[in-house]
């Protein structure tokens, strides 16, 4: 089976829609232009109900198969941007500065849309369909919010299904990672408050800078040391800022950064370690050592039997040959994780031309995608309420 039909025909208004969402991108919890546009068009579609203001931004709509069925089916897209300038020339670049989807929010944001429009055109199906426009995935919390405000309370689902674009360089390459598939993510602050002194005197300091200097190396020894070799652990210190002066040794070292990991028992030990750490430098410079340590990602799970449902459906789209049921679990983090907590699912992922990654201001997503994911969404609503 080809690109649906409807998705099909709409290509061209897909593809239009991507670039003026990429052209005015929005952080999260700020998406309001993109869900004014987003329940607009569910409303031209004719979707039969549309819920907005979810979450802040967020936008839910519904639609009813033809045919009877008490099963419902969710489809998620996000759909915030990054605080980065774009430097990608594109015709269509952000209008934005200092804002850019480098990410591909915006093209999933679309093929929801395209799979909206195919089936509420078709309605080949039996129960219902729910499509969540998800604000602020970006480490914002967008889906820890929408589940705070009822999400699946007020629109239960049976099943949930999300997907990625993949800078792969292999358009039309699908591939998923069964069971723990993407990292979960702490984001931590550590401030050092020393004494500051006149550089030309640093033995009046308790200098912080060379204390947190110290921490940075001390903080890898969590992996190389605690973490059991066969369990995966990323600790990175991402920020270090401290001092305004050549000639000032500050009072005070800022570090922030991130842990990832795919056991929450693995997470557990790294905080620990870390507060420790903390109380140990403290204690052995006579300085004050505070550290805030904040889970933003939980590790992200996807059900085996549904990711195969997920892959049956994208091999009618891109065929059997451009199937992956066996991907490499990613470190990097994915708030989907959040409603895979409460609700059984499968998250993808969906290659594309281009390989600059993601996050990154020259990234280029090929529009090319658009109609390969919104076919590939409608159809696991076909064939998982077929009857």
């Amino acid at each position: 089976m080809p690109i649906l039909p409807v998705i099909a025909d709409s290509t061209d208004e897909l593809t239009a829609i991507f670039k003026d969402l990429h052209a005015h991108p929005e952080i999260g919890f700020q998406e309001r232009r993109t869900a004014a546009i987003v329940a607009d068009k569910l409303r031209e579609y004719g979707v039969d109900e549309v819920e907005t203001g979810i979450a802040e931004t967020g936008v839910v709509g519904l639609i009813r198969g033809k045919r009877d069925g008490s099963r419902r089916i969710g489809l998620r897209a996000d759909m915030d941007a990054l605080p980065i300038h774009e430097e990608t020339n594109l015709s269509y670049s952000s209008t934005h500065p200092g804002v850019m989807h480098a990410c591909g929010h915006d093209s999933h944001t679309t093929m929801l849309l395209g799979a909206a429009k195919h089936l509420a055109q078709t309605r080949d199906f039996a129960g219902t369909a729910v499509l969540i426009f998800q604000p602020a995935e970006e480490g914002l919390g967008g889906a820890r919010g929408m589940l705070k405000s009822g999400l699946f309370d007020r629109f239960p689902c049976d099943e949930v299904y999300g997907m990625h674009n993949s800078p792969s360089g292999e358009p039309g390459k699908v591939g998923i990672c069964k069971g723990a598939a993407m990292a979960g993510a702490s984001f931590f602050d550590i401030t050092v408050k020393g004494k500051g002194s006149h550089a030309a005197m640093p033995q009046q300091s308790r200098d912080p800078l060379v204390i947190a200097s110290l921490l940075v190396g001390g903080l890898q020894t969590i992996l190389s040391r605690n973490v059991p070799p066969l369990d995966a652990c990323v600790l990175s210190v991402t920020q270090l800022h401290a001092g305004s002066a050549y000639n000032v040794v500050p009072d005070t070292a800022e570090l922030a950064g991130t842990i990832r990991y795919f056991k929450d028992e693995v997470r557990d030990l790294a905080e620990s370690r870390m507060r420790e750490l903390c109380d140990g430098y403290a204690k052995a410079y006579g300085v004050s050592i505070s550290i805030d340590l904040r889970n933003i990602f939980d590790v992200l799970y996807n059900n085996a039997d549904l990711s195969d449902a997920y892959m049956d459906a994208a091999a009618d789209i891109v065929g059997p040959e451009n199937i992956s049921r066996t991907d490499e679990p990613a470190t990097g983090s994915e708030d989907f994780a959040d409603m895979l907590k409460v609700v059984p699912g499968a998250y993808c992922r969906v290659g594309h031309s281009g390989t600059t990654g993601l996050h990154n201001p020259s990234f280029f997503l090929d529009p090319d995608i658009l109609p390969v994911g919104a076919s590939i969404m409608a159809r696991i609503v076909e064939r998982r309420l077929a009857s």
